[in-house]
């Protein structure tokens, strides 16, 4: 079974059928400009989904299921993809609608969204962002099995506008997502999970705090992007603010981590604009910044026999 996550930036159906391209507020003020980015743009999304050729698919910032069905009806299938007859997105926490979602090719048992998720819920200690009844995640953990392998999709607290409250967030959600799994599983080290998605750990670190997403490291999870080679692991560059960094990610149980040793990750970097890619990124008729696929690359990881 293949697998594979992809921050697919800003993805959103408009009520005049018009899906949003791969952008943030750096559009083109003229709307036919915009409008023609915005079809390339996601053009070269389904180009890397062609590319991944994954069994499962967790994305990240996908408005809603409408958007979700759109975008596979009329942009990707048409691409030459072959269909994902399962698809999920469900609301999220997240004030402008960007959701968690996943497409499969295989059954999906069962699928679970946490968003209602609190502190008090979970076991949690509240902090001062996030008292005891409120909600932990920022957006959502999706938990979805599909045979003996169950997926924890997530995109946690992005490191701003307050890097300091977003690491205090987002090391919240990362022991929220470890409660999860240790709930889900009697014996977590066991079974057979994968946390994946868009964790927002940035290269730089909060000085003396390490790690936000600390809980779900350590012996708890085998980190398999550690398996390439440290100048390969890159998945996100945004300059001259953001260094290269990689804040997509899989990590896998122990027991997944030892019965598939030899599988390596394999990041996609095609539709990376010139600027995202540093130069080295661009690819498949991606521009400098627009047209591009996303800010984000592709991950992909094989797990044979699955």
């Amino acid at each position: 079974m293949r697998i594979a996550t992809f921050n697919v930036q800003n993805m959103r159906l408009r009520a005049d059928g018009h899906l949003d391209g791969a952008r943030d507020e750096d559009v083109p003020a003229d709307r036919r400009t915009a409008t023609a980015f915005d079809a390339l743009d996601r053009r070269l999304t389904a180009a890397v989904l062609k590319e991944a050729d994954a069994d499962i698919v967790a994305l990240q910032e996908v408005f809603d299921q409408a958007t979700l069905d759109y975008f596979h009806d009329t942009v990707l299938v048409p691409a030459g993809v072959a269909p994902y007859p399962h698809r999920i997105c469900r609301p999220g926490n997240d004030g402008r609608g960007l959701d968690v979602a996943l497409m499969s090719r295989v059954r999906i048992d069962r699928s679970v969204s946490h968003a209602d998720a609190t502190p008090a819920s979970l076991g949690l200690d509240a902090i001062a962002e996030v008292g005891a009844e409120e909600r932990v995640f920022r957006r959502d953990c999706l938990e979805v099995t599909a045979g003996s392998l169950t997926l924890f999709v997530c995109h946690l607290k992005a490191p701003y506008p307050d890097p300091d409250i977003a690491w205090r967030l987002r090391r919240l959600e990362a022991s929220a997502v470890r409660r999860l799994v240790e709930r889900r599983f009697p014996d977590a080290a066991a079974a057979l999970w994968l946390i994946l998605g868009d964790l927002n750990e940035t290269v730089e670190r909060q000085a003396g705090n390490g790690p936000a997403i600390a809980p779900i490291l350590g012996n708890f999870s085998a980190d398999l992007m550690l398996r390439l080679p440290e100048r390969e692991r890159w998945s996100y560059h945004q300059p001259p603010a953001h260094p290269f960094g990689r804040p997509d990610g899989f990590f896998a149980s122990p027991a997944l981590a030892r019965r598939w040793p030899t599988a390596v990750p394999r990041v996609i970097r095609l539709g990376l604009g010139g600027a995202e890619g540093g130069f080295i990124g661009a690819g498949g008729g991606a521009g400098w910044h627009h047209p591009h696929a996303s800010d984000h690359a592709a991950l992909v990881i094989d797990l044979e026999g699955l």
